[in-house]
């Protein structure tokens, strides 16, 4: 009998993608991101970029936000080449005729007048797939369209505020990596390359479902209508409390002396409010331990 797999802290992750050469031409945030995925799974990844005439990075990125320019490149293979010009081309085919997995992000007319539709590629490399990051679905991936813009047709973005993070396009980045690993299933069972899509309208619409499922509306359990599940001011900061569960809830209350455990009367919010209020981030830092209460304390006003 064989051992069972067995997995720790320590134990190196699963290289599912060791042996797999992904090839990307994508800029900006989702497919950079993507690959550094598919690197951490244990891919062997090349980008090729626009030439510049210094030969320095040409993704936008590298110029406004390096930092991230330069994690989600550790590692990759960088090439550069005008793909519009023949020597280009000959460096991308060359390149395209060791790769199992391109991934673009294009819109679906610019990949065409590259010589890069699906059809031309699939005749000429049957065994190499496609992920294909685009804006929106369907007829509508030749849309304009940036993270906000997705993320506001999909509910997520309340008031005038940005969100803090750019869901949108790292949830497509997860789906890309996602899509690699499924061309890499399709291949190993139907010996062929295959194409799939990744919109990021979809992937923010995937990331708003809890919101459209009710969970966190104002009346959801995790949208604010629950007392244990909410952002308080504290003596000196903020205290994010997640005392959602009734063991929880009722170890918070115990500790808080909350004369209601109906986590979603109005009476209770105050009082739990009240008590906050009045203690330092250390205090409930040691309370949260003691209690075993989920809570993250916050310094940062």
């Amino acid at each position: 009998m064989q051992s069972p797999v067995t997995s720790s802290s320590s134990a190196a992750p699963l290289a599912a993608l060791a042996g797999v050469r992904i090839l990307s031409l994508a800029l900006n945030l989702p497919g950079p991101a993507a690959l550094m995925r598919c690197r951490a799974m244990g891919a062997t990844c090349a980008k090729l970029e626009p030439a510049s005439s210094d030969g320095r990075p040409t993704d936008p990125m590298a110029g406004y936000a390096p930092e991230a320019y330069e994690a989600m490149h550790e590692g990759v293979v960088l090439l550069q080449a005008n793909l519009k010009t023949d020597e280009g081309q000959q460096l991308l085919h060359a390149e395209l005729a060791q790769t199992d997995v391109l991934i673009t992000s294009f819109r679906p007319s610019a990949l065409a007048k590259l010589g890069l539709s699906w059809d031309t590629l699939h005749a000429r490399y049957p065994r190499l797939s496609l992920v294909a990051i685009v804006g929106a679905p369907g007829s509508r991936a030749e849309e304009p369209g940036h993270d906000l813009t997705y993320l506001a047709e999909s509910g997520l973005v309340v008031g005038t505020a940005l969100p803090p993070t750019l869901y949108a396009d790292m949830g497509g980045s997860l789906m890309a990596s996602e899509a690699v690993l499924q061309t890499m299933l399709h291949r190993s069972i139907h010996h062929t390359g295959v194409r799939v899509d990744v919109a990021l309208s979809e992937a923010a619409r995937y990331l708003a479902l809890p919101r459209q499922w009710g969970l966190t509306q104002p009346s959801g359990s995790v949208g604010g209508a629950h007392a244990g599940y909410r952002v308080y001011p504290c003596a000196d900061g903020r205290v994010a409390v997640a005392a959602l569960e009734p063991h929880f809830a009722n170890a918070l209350g115990e500790v808080a002396g909350l004369p209601s455990r109906n986590m979603f009367s109005s009476a209770t919010h105050a009082a739990l409010a009240g008590w906050l209020r009045d203690r330092t981030c250390e205090e409930l830092d040691a309370l949260a331990g003691q209690h075993d209460i989920p809570l993250h304390t916050l310094t940062d006003i």
